[in-house]
């Protein structure tokens, strides 16, 4: 009993030193090959300055946009060696570039390219495993050795006279208040002064072995070591003893950083994440998979760690890709009433307030909160005849409680103690739904119920009306609403009627034709301006004035539109929050929507139809399917500030990815459009991190004043771009400053004279080609089809479309397709040196495939393998290997039937009419019509005119 009392004391402490880690609830969202990793191996993590995130795989460097990936991919240079190709380490340079360490040495990211190119490998010419980054210098750790990057070259530090030495294998570098350098190598433990040049050496206690450590990490004065079989291991700079450290249930240590103040972030190859603090030299947090833990993460193999200056958690895994916690604001809160409790994961069904006191009603019960003297009890059967309360009221000194199915209720805040409310009427009082409870400005209480209308004063009953024989409308009273004037609006299940005080009656025959009396309303409610809100149970917000003169819907159009209300309460600002069953609007009054959701700490989208309030403070409250939650008002709401600048991550020009076109000068970027190019897609980064879903935009022509949403969609398309180029500003919604500008810019003239000279070339060159090569041939004539539109394709109805033959010159088609260059040809002698393993060849198949079917770029006549290679990270040559020697087709025969199934998609499932044959096959990417008409014929084995008969039949 004691061990026990003494565990759980040492975690209520750990919980108040250390707040920060147990308050950050996490939601993990996987990145995996659905999300398009090609390689599942993570190795390294890091966020560069920008915000975007960097993968190192197993044979890849990916960059991570909070949407989408971007692949740059490794080729090795000694057959298939997959070493070759490992990403060990990345890293930000003073200057911005990016490095990644592989396997057989140093890389950087060519901004130009968007490719990886070598770097200093007449210097460096072994695998790279570190980085360290001091002011204006690099330090990069490689298995010979410490190498020193300041200005424009490098400079190398033996760390151990013998090269050979597993002491110059340098695994992990972390650098110390003094500006000395602590680095990890197979060797043992080793330091670096760079001011001195010296190096130093510490060796483990008389009679043991230099261990080899994987991974090193700093906090104050004391060294933490990762092992592959003993776990962590400390070293202690004061006494320079090597010690064991704690046991995180697994000695293979992969991943060891740290938050330069208390805490370890410790990756495990076999039990997953662990927090450690240091001060207290107890795990604080773990993250494992497993079934029962919350959250858990997909794998206990974890490769890599990052815990990022932002609260964000990134965890890369073997074989299954990276596991990361989405991004959350603290503007909305769930609210705790300190360690004792909290109100997350509970359904808040009702709240009441009274002064520094909480009533909170729940599906289990409620729960009584006196801030003021730390008094907290909760109630729920078999105190209660019915723990579901769906209704209360703070009224006289007591709170009035109603439940579903138990009757009402009076508690004393008091004594604490509960009894029934008028128990000489048990139906509904005790055994029936008490729906909503409202105190009216003469001292009465009005109950609604599942047995009509009820009014008290002083605890007796005054008035019951049911619809048997009075004007309230029949059906359950859900809720009751008393104006500034003091007219009572009742609400039913199948209508609305007032309760006039002036002649103590309910009246229905008040209302004006087209008002919402006769729907079903959820909650009624009264603006500052003396507006009257009605929330009814389907559609959109109806508005009206005391007068019922003035009334409308509101709301269509907007993100209001399709959404269950809730509820609605005004801030002090006389701004509108409305909690739906996905999220929560803020809303101006006239037509200005602005959605809320999990990212801004909502703990869920599903909010209750549970009466907000609006405390003495500004404060605003709300329940959710997930605890009660606030939103702090006045000087307390401290909207959260971008991490980083809006930032466009790539951009696509006719569906081609083309990111060199893109240029960025601050908040600007500029877009040069080719004279032929007409659509355009900006590829919008998601750097808060927020489930892509949830990411929402917003975007306006600069002549225009109205802004546009674009929500669950981190990209902004543009079609038929005007001639004369355009300009847009693109902001995060809810974030004014964050907006940025694009300039679409039209075509130069110099552009144009250069499309011209083009042509020309062009035109020359086939000519040329022509009269050369068909002087070699027989003559014969040539049959030149004619444009004849394709039919109408409605079934049934008899076609007549010509038979066309395919151009001919001796028998041989018109050589329309460039011969096969060097690195396209058929033979496989030239493949010797570099081959593509068959698992490679397959990885970059799908990849391909994947980028043909959702990129379209076969629809362009003027496709490359070039532009292929580009698209999907790799090579000409890489893709020629593929074609020939893996799918045995050539370039053109793959693209082409592309463009073959293309024609038949458009012509199953359009109307074409109106179109030409010719126009149709440039339509799909067809350069021509003997083009097209040969790779149709090879492809199907009969012509385009007989299949669009064979469709029509």
């Amino acid at each position: 009993m004691e061990d026990k009392f003494r565990r759980w004391f040492v975690c209520l402490c750990l919980v108040f030193v250390f707040p920060h880690v147990f308050a950050d609830s996490y939601t993990f969202r996987s990145l995996s090959v659905s999300e398009g990793m090609p390689d599942l191996v993570v190795n390294a993590i890091y966020k560069d300055s920008r915000g975007f995130v960097w993968f190192g795989t197993n044979t890849t460097l990916e960059r991570f946009d909070g949407a989408r990936l971007r692949h740059y991919f490794l080729e090795a240079t000694n057959g298939n060696d997959a070493k070759e190709k490992r990403v060990y380490s990345i890293v930000e340079t003073p200057e911005g570039e990016i490095w990644a360490g592989t396997g057989i040495g140093l890389f950087r990211v060519d901004d130009d390219t968007g490719k990886l190119s070598r770097y200093a490998s007449d210097v460096i010419d072994s695998g790279v495993h570190a980085f360290f980054v001091s002011g204006d210098t690099v330090y990069v750790g490689t298995e010979k050795g410490l190498f020193i990057h300041a200005g424009d070259g490098f400079s190398s530090v033996q760390l151990d006279g013998n090269i050979f030495s597993p002491a110059n294998r340098v695994t992990g570098i972390a650098g110390d208040s003094h500006g000395i350098l602590w680095i990890s190598t197979l060797g043992g433990l080793k330091s670096f002064n760079p001011l001195t040049g010296k190096v130093g050496s510490f060796p483990p206690q008389p009679g043991r072995a230099a261990s080899a450590y994987y991974n090193v990490a700093l906090v104050g004065a004391r060294v933490f070591l990762g092992t592959m079989t003993d776990g962590i291991v400390e070293y202690d700079v004061a006494d320079g003893v090597f010690r064991p450290y704690i046991d995180v249930g697994c000695g293979v240590i992969s991943s060891l950083s740290t938050d330069g103040k208390d805490l370890l972030y410790v990756g495990t190859d076999g039990n997953g994440v662990h927090f450690i603090s240091v001060s207290a030299n107890q795990i604080v947090r773990s993250f494992r998979h497993d079934t029962n833990a919350d959250p858990a993460i997909r794998s206990n193999s974890v490769y890599s760690v990052l815990a990022d200056s932002d609260g964000l958690l990134w965890i890369g895994f073997y074989q299954l890709g990276v596991d990361y916690s989405l991004y959350r604001s603290h503007l909305f809160q769930v609210y705790r009433f300190g360690s004792r409790f909290t109100t997350e994961g509970m359904l808040v069904r009702t709240v009441s307030f009274h002064e520094k006191q909480k009533l909170i009603g729940t599906r289990d019960g409620f729960i009584f909160i006196d801030e003021a003297d730390g008094r907290f009890k909760t109630f729920d059967t078999p105190q209660l005849r019915a723990s579901i309360i769906i209704s209360s009221c703070y009224f006289s000194g007591k709170y009035y409680i109603g439940t579903y199915g138990g009757g009402m209720y009076m508690f004393d805040p008091r004594t604490l103690g509960v009894e029934d409310f008028y128990s000489s009427e048990p139906y509904p009082f005790k055994n029936g739904h008490i729906f909503c409870i409202r105190p009216d400005r003469e001292g009465c209480l009005w109950v609604g119920t599942s047995n009509g209308l009820y009014c008290f004063r002083d605890g007796e009953k005054v008035r019951h009306f049911q619809s048997a024989d009075t004007k309230l409308p029949e059906g359950n009273v859900y809720e009751i609403f008393f104006d500034s004037t003091g007219k009572g609006w009742i609400c039913t299940e199948n209508g609305m009627c007032i309760w006039d005080p002036s002649t103590s009656s309910l009246k229905t025959d008040v209302f004006p034709e087209g008002f919402i009396n006769r729907e079903k309303v959820r909650m009624v409610y009264e603006s500052s301006d003396h507006r009257l809100l009605f929330l009814p149970e389907k559609g959109n917000l109806f508005v009206s004035d005391l007068s019922l003169k003035n009334f409308r819907r509101v709301g269509k159009g907007t993100l209001l539109d399709g959404k269950s209300l809730m509820s609605v309460v005004e801030d002090d600002s006389k701004v509108f929050w409305i909690a739906t069953n996905n999220g929560v609007f803020r809303y101006d009054g006239e037509e200005g929507v602005m959605p809320f959701g999990m990212v801004d700490g909502i703990p869920s989208n599903v909010f209750i139809n549970c009466y907000a309030l609006k405390d003495s403070a500004g404060t605003l409250w709300f329940g959710n399917s997930n605890g009660l939650v606030s939103l702090p008002g006045g000087k307390e709401r401290v909207w959260p500030e971008l991490p980083y600048a809006m930032s466009i991550s790539g951009v696509l020009v006719d569906g081609v990815d083309r990111p060199e076109l893109l240029e960025r000068k601050g908040n600007t970027y500029r877009i040069s459009l080719g004279s032929r190019s007409s659509s355009l897609t900006l590829l919008l980064a998601n750097l808060l991190y927020v489930s892509p879903d949830e990411a929402v935009y917003e975007y306006r022509e600069a002549d225009d004043e109205e802004w546009k949403l674009l929500i669950g969609k981190s990209e902004f398309n543009l079609y038929n771009v005007p001639k004369g180029g355009c300009r847009y500003y693109i902001r995060r919604t809810g974030y004014p400053e964050s907006a940025i500008e694009l300039e679409v810019l039209p075509p130069s003239s110099g552009g144009w004279w250069a499309g011209v000279l083009a042509l020309l070339l062009a035109v020359a060159g086939v000519l040329y080609y022509r009269r050369k090569h068909v002087r070699k041939q027989t003559p014969v004539a040539c049959v030149e089809p004619s444009a004849t539109a394709v039919s109408s394709f409605d079934v049934g109805e008899s076609v007549n479309v010509a038979e066309e033959p395919e151009p001919v010159i001796a028998g041989h088609p018109l050589p329309e397709e460039p011969v096969l260059a060097a690195d396209e040809e058929e033979g496989g002698g030239k493949y010797k040196t570099n081959k593509l393993s068959d698992e490679e060849c397959e990885r970059l198949s799908n990849l391909l495939d994947e980028v043909m079917n959702e990129k379209k770029p076969y629809i362009h006549t003027d496709l490359k393998i070039a532009d292929l290679a580009f698209m999907v990270g790799s090579s000409s040559h890489a893709l020629s290997y593929l074609f020939n020697q893996y799918l045995k087709k050539s370039y053109y025969d793959y693209v082409n039937e592309y463009r073959v199934l293309e024609f038949k998609t458009i012509v199953t499932s359009e109307d074409c009419s109106k179109y030409t044959l010719e126009a149709l096959a440039e339509r799909c990417g067809f350069s021509s019509r003997a083009s097209f008409f040969r790779s149709f014929k090879k492809a199907t084995g009969i012509t385009p005119n007989e299949y669009i008969k064979s469709v029509q039949k």
